[in-house]
């Protein structure tokens, strides 16, 4: 809404707004609203003062953009099927995604003095986000851009509003200074509430003494401090995620054996693919768009049948699949009976809950939880969503762009529970802050029918797409193991070396905290002998988990 005012597509409801005048402004929204019947190109070049193909096509900068955003002229396309938009492509014929894609290349083909962008991430792929920071760098117009992406923030913006509580609080810098600010933010507001509540405390008193003394109180005085003791601060939303319980898995997860992957129109996608998911693998999915991303992420749910080949899944298995839509929502019910239609209570940690104190750790206050689900908001929706899947106690979690429409509030405890999670986990993600942190191995779709595994993680496809001579980019054998059983063992290294990062972690935490009780103990000698032996063999410990560590790593150089 606030985007929305700021771009003059709606008026605030008071106070005054002013606008230079001539500005050249244009604004990309999530609604992806274009023009029934153009095609692409019509739609694309449309803000542009140029009529014939030759005017734009000798112009570097706007080749650029149509190249950036995947869009070709379909004469181009360097082989059948290419994932490019066509110029020719009527737009009615678009999905979602393609249809913003279309609406960010008719805006960034002009020459703008404020651009306004809504979540321009959305539907790119992780090659699309970064050329799309880099496109915005070298622009010389101001920005305006509301996103979850955390890195795609911290690469752009200059200075960060968040809109909180009905309010707008201004940071300098991108996302890790507004990290760093708004915790010295919450400190002071919490320092300024314990001054607060401390007189409050004196002036409920002085209220208090008897009505003799009452009577002769200053009127003003008894006001002031009322208002001082109603003056409570509003509770923030908050999401709070933990671990929760999950039925045990046995040797055998998912495996997909000679599987062929198909699109709708009869292409393939993924062809004689093996892949056998581990327990506690945790794998992050990448590709350009079209490549068959998703098509993958169903055949491994069992939502869709494989052209070839056969799936495999363990009698324990017990799937939570995050769906990119959020069409298997039930919308003719309420938030608190969607989520009791998966389960009464469920368990986190050691704790049972119900499906309404579930819903309020996912946000939702006890009078959100009445509201009809078809009037939430796209980020409501999904944290609905995500809501039901952990209610059903799954061991596998199939995610499908999780961050689309979470704020950062909620991304964050999501990551810390995916961090810490012990069950399997496959993600497709755009977010290459959450892929580095919680997978433990980086898969990537070049559009050339093969899976192929990235020991160097995102940094190694965004290198290999760059170096490929064609779309269709043939990774080297070398970097890929060529058979079952040495896709095997690098999953289990890199499954030992995850785990042994978690170990390090934990054991560093625990130095820490005997160091401090150390300290503490100074004064009990039996104590403190205790707490020295227990030091001495975390310390040994930690080294031995060091020392294994840096042997794997060593494996992967």
């Amino acid at each position: 809404t606030m985007l929305e005012v700021l771009a003059g597509i709606v008026e605030t409801d008071s106070g005054r707004e002013s606008r230079v005048g001539g500005l050249r402004l244009d604004v990309v929204t999530q609604r992806g609203v274009l023009p029934e019947g153009a095609t692409v190109g019509e739609v694309v070049l449309a803000g542009i003062a140029a009529d014939a193909e030759h005017e734009w096509a000798g112009d570097a900068r706007i080749r650029g953009v149509l190249a950036g955003i995947g869009i070709a002229r379909a004469e181009a396309a360097e082989r059948p099927g290419d994932i490019d938009l066509a110029l020719d492509a009527r737009v009615d014929d678009l999905s979602g995604g393609e249809r913003r894609r279309v609406a960010l290349a008719a805006a960034l083909v002009q020459e703008l003095d404020l651009l306004v962008l809504d979540e321009p991430t959305n539907h790119l792929d992780v090659e699309g986000v970064q050329w799309l920071a880099e496109h915005l760098l070298a622009r010389r117009s101001a920005l305006i851009v509301v996103t979850h992406d955390r890195w795609f923030l911290d690469t752009v913006a200059t200075t960060t509003w968040e809109v909180v509580g009905g309010k707008v609080e201004s940071y300098e810098g991108g996302f890790g200074d507004w990290i760093f600010a708004r915790a010295e933010r919450a400190r002071q507001a919490d320092a300024v509430e314990a001054r607060r509540r401390n007189l409050a405390r004196k002036e409920l008193a002085w209220l208090r003494r008897g009505p003799p003394a009452r009577t002769s109180k200053p009127r003003y005085r008894i006001e002031a401090a009322e208002a001082l003791i109603a003056d409570v601060p509003p509770p923030r939303d908050s999401v709070s995620l933990s671990a929760f319980a999950r039925r045990r898995l046995g040797r055998v997860v998912i495996e997909l054996e000679d599987a062929r992957l198909t699109a709708p129109d009869g292409r393939t996608l993924v062809d004689d693919l093996t892949w056998r998911l581990a327990p506690g693998e945790r794998a992050g999915l990448v590709g350009v768009n079209g490549s068959g991303k998703t098509t993958l992420l169903r055949a491994l749910a069992g939502d869709m049948p494989l052209a070839a080949g056969r799936r495999i899944e363990g009698k324990t298995v017990k799937i939570g699949w995050l769906r990119q839509e959020l069409d298997d929502l039930p919308i003719d019910m309420r938030v608190l009976e969607a989520v009791q239609d998966i389960a009464e209570r469920t368990t986190i940690g050691d704790k049972e809950v119900s499906a309404g104190q579930m819903a309020e750790r996912l946000g939702f206050s006890p009078a959100r939880q009445r509201t009809p689900v078809r009037d939430l908001s796209g980020g409501e929706r999904r944290r609905l969503q995500l809501t039901r899947i952990l209610m059903a106690e799954p061991n596998v979690l199939l995610l499908d762009e999780p961050t689309n429409d979470l704020d950062i509030d909620t991304l964050q405890q999501l990551e810390d529970l995916l961090d810490g999670w012990a069950g399997t986990l496959v993600v497709i993600s755009h977010d290459r802050y959450l892929i580095e942190r919680i997978c433990d191995s980086t898969w990537a779709l070049f559009g050339d029918g093969n899976l192929t595994n990235l020991p160097g993680g995102i940094e190694e496809y965004l290198r290999r797409r760059r170096d490929a001579p064609t779309r269709a980019l043939h990774a080297p054998t070398a970097s890929t193991p060529s058979t079952p059983g040495d896709a095997a063992a690098y999953r289990a290294a890199r499954k030992e070396l995850g785990r042994l990062e978690r170990t390090m972690e934990r054991l560093g935490e625990r130095e820490r905290d005997l160091h401090d009780k150390l300290v503490t103990a100074a004064t009990d000698p039996g104590r403190l002998a205790d707490l020295d032996a227990e030091l001495k063999r975390v310390v040994a410990e930690k080294e031995a988990t060091e020392e294994r560590w840096l042997e794997l790593a060593a494996e992967f150089e």
